[in-house]
């Protein structure tokens, strides 16, 4: 594992990656202050742009509004009421912000991105309309140069709703909310009128591509997007420099380039890196950074950095999957983005804190589900060495108007992310379904793993179902077939998986299969003595956290036994919002994270992974929360991956011994006394005692 100094400069590379400058040539200026904020809840409105008033409509009277809120992006306005019921607002608002622009800008290009917006949005500039765009989780940049009164103030409007439709992904709020609001930062960007294209659908301009790749040598190819608004031709150098992590050049080109001011010029480059250092997932996420500039006359017109993360990726069915031709350990986890009293609109330093407690969990892959989710999180895993499996928000109900959209999302998806070196594989739906092969999503699905294997041949392709069959019709079309199947909670029984898995390498010994969701809700403020399952998981009320224990307990210990399963994520990292729901004993929940959703609270879940995955010494007593006892004779369990671990009760000591696998330690016939039990378990490593205590009651 990584020491925190070498953490620190991967984080540091992946934000520099992404940073708010590029130097003269090219400025990212946050646009996140000084906007106001009003909610519309839904009325018929209208603003005077010219103005800054708006009015509002109610029984036919309009009537002028001059109160709005001062908001700080990001900012959503669902971070409570989709926390608490079905009773949340889900509707229009309009964010404003006042800003100047110098004069000499008038000289160069300016865009606004947005990184995600809650869930359509409309853009004004001043009293012009600039555009439209659908879809709550994808970035997208609009040019306003043409739109900006240099000599004055200008005004930006942007008008939100978060309202379900038939023709955005997603269709519902059902799964997940789709939280309302500017709630991922803004940008303005300003370019020289020579650049890189800025408007492809928010991507960076430049896509990296890697072909021959091994210890000796890697051929990497930068296939650049240009334009000028310049009225002549312009003739110019195309630099591209390689650097490593210390910011030392290893490798740079110039290629002399002719841009048209018709039309966009498309370059590629291919350049020769020997013996590089690859980047090799959490054993050692090397990351390189490719700085692609155009240069004319010795003077910088436009520069973009990218990451470069040297790898090769392949799975082999019923063995698993190999990175770099080294098999890599799966240890996967699936991750909403929200977070409670925040909803979706998260600080980067908030991204951060999620994926180095995956660290800790000792994860090395994430499935960031169900869509496209903050571009600080790419750059996290990438910076961290997790392989990601990255997809789009179709998923669960599907309307039949959601076509040109999914396929929008798609584009947008592998477009912008395509550099990232930690997606391994493209989503192309999670849970939709057909009666037959020649409906709608068996031939969107075709359509949309088409758009991810054109932009991008070099990644996989993959789609989920939630029936326990690998050839549905609905996932035929992509590389990896997806299973999302709750052995024990959504029916059957936790040992079920084991069986199931044994059949999957019967029937299909040649397809890559992943268990892509699975496990069981747990309420740690419920404690339960005995091992029970819930009679009723869609309305009970009382989901005891021992049952999810035993659940990943049984569980892992059949997939490190399964090798047809090339890949597992658990369901989920964190607990999220559902507002539609109300199961478990907390409202609006689901309660399957090894996490709390506040991410104070780390179950008994956690620490199981964490005994199998990260190999930090470590030792923890479980059930802790079910210390009200009524057994004399009772069964105690540790989670450690240690070589030994006794367990003593009241000073009475017992060797424990494995239980379903090797970080399993267990002593069946453990003897109470009434009243309190203090439970004490020690085990030593490197000369180093590790102790872990509890404290049971027997009534």
């Amino acid at each position: 594992m990584m020491n925190l100094k070498k953490l620190s400069t991967l984080c540091a590379v992946g934000m520099l990656l992404s940073s708010a400058s590029f130097g003269q040539s090219r400025t990212m200026q946050s646009f996140n202050d000084g906007w106001q904020f009003y909610k519309a809840n839904n009325s018929t409105f209208f603003t005077d742009f010219e103005n800054g008033q708006k009015y509002v409509e109610s029984q036919g009277q309009w009537t002028k509004l001059e109160i709005w809120d001062n908001v700080t992006l990001p900012h959503t306005y669902n971070k409570d009421d989709m926390q608490q019921d079905r009773n949340f607002f889900e509707g229009k608002a309009v964010y404003r912000k006042r800003f100047n622009t110098a004069a000499d800008q008038k000289q160069k290009r300016t865009f606004l991105k947005f990184e995600g917006v809650g869930a359509v949005a409309q853009l004004y500039v001043n009293d012009s309309y600039i555009g439209e765009h659908k879809g709550g989780y994808s970035m997208f940049v609009f040019e306003i140069t043409n739109s900006i009164d240099y000599e004055k103030e200008n005004v930006v409007t942007v008008v939100v709703d978060n309202k379900s439709r038939k023709d955005v992904l997603p269709i519902n709020q059902f799964l997940f909310p789709v939280y309302g609001g500017l709630y991922r930062p803004v940008s303005l960007i300003t370019t020289a009128k020579t650049n890189f294209v800025v408007t492809d659908q928010a991507s960076a301009g430049i896509y990296i591509r890697q072909k021959n790749v091994s210890a000796k040598s890697a051929d990497i190819t930068v296939s650049a997007k240009l334009e000028t608004k310049e009225k002549t031709i312009q003739q110019v150098d195309l630099l591209t420099e390689i650097t490593n992590m210390e910011g030392k050049v290893v490798l740079s080109q110039k290629k002399p380039v002719t841009i048209s001011p018709q039309g966009v010029t498309y370059v590629d480059q291919t350049l020769r890196l020997e013996k590089p250092h690859l980047w090799d997932g959490v054993r050692d996420p090397h990351l390189y950074a490719v700085t692609t500039k155009l240069v004319h006359g010795g003077k910088e017109l436009d520069i973009v950095k990218q990451p470069l993360g040297v790898r090769t990726v392949e799975i082999v069915a019923g063995k698993g999957v190999f990175l770099n031709g080294k098999k890599y350990p799966m240890y996967g986890v699936a991750r909403h983005q929200d977070r409670l009293g925040y909803g979706s609109a998260l600080t980067f330093a908030q991204h951060k804190e999620d994926f180095l407690m995956m660290k800790e969990l000792g994860v090395t892959t994430v499935r960031l589900a169900h869509y496209q989710q903050s571009p600080d999180t790419y750059s996290l895993a990438d910076s961290l060495g997790f392989l990601v499996w990255a997809e789009i928000p179709f998923v669960n109900r599907v309307s039949y108007y959601e076509h040109d959209n999914a396929k929008q999302q798609m584009n947008e998806l592998v477009k912008q992310n395509f550099n990232h070196p930690s997606i391994y594989i493209w989503g192309v739906h999670n849970e939709v379904y057909s009666k037959t092969a020649d409906e709608q999503v068996p031939v969107l699905s075709r359509e949309l793993n088409d758009i991810a294997k054109t932009l991008d041949p070099d990644r996989y392709t993959g789609a989920v179902t939630g029936y326990n069959v690998v050839d549905r019709q609905e996932n035929l079309s992509t590389d990896v077939q997806g299973i999302n199947h709750y052995f024990g909670w959504y029916g059957g029984k936790i040992e079920d998986l084991g069986p199931w898995a044994e059949k999957v390498q019967r029937d299909f010994p040649a397809y890559k299969v992943m268990l892509t969701e699975y496990g069981a809700d747990g309420n740690m403020d419920i404690g339960q003595e005995l091992l029970q399952q819930p009679k009723d998981v869609v309305s009970g009320k009382s989901f005891p956290e021992n049952y999810q224990t035993e659940t990943h307990i049984q569980q892992w210990a059949a997939i490190e036994k399964n090798p047809i399963i090339v890949a597992s994520y658990v369901w989920n990292m964190f607990e999220f919002a559902v507002p539609a729901w109300n199961r478990g004993g907390v409202n609006a929940r689901n309660l399957k994270g090894l996490v709390t959703f506040d991410r104070k609270r780390k179950k008994d879940s956690f620490y199981w992974y964490k005994a199998n995955w990260n190999p930090e010494p470590m030792l923890y007593l479980a059930n802790r929360r079910d210390h009200q006892r009524t057994a004399a004779i009772t069964k105690i369990q540790v989670f450690s991956n240690l070589s030994a671990v006794t367990i003593s009760v009241n000073g009475k000591v017992y060797h424990a011994k494995n239980g379903v696998n090797a970080k399993h330690w267990v002593v069946d016939q453990v003897s109470l006394q009434k009243g309190e039990n203090k439970i004490q378990a020690k085990g030593t490593t490197a000369g180093k005692e590790l102790v872990d205590e509890m404290v049971w009651t027997l009534q």
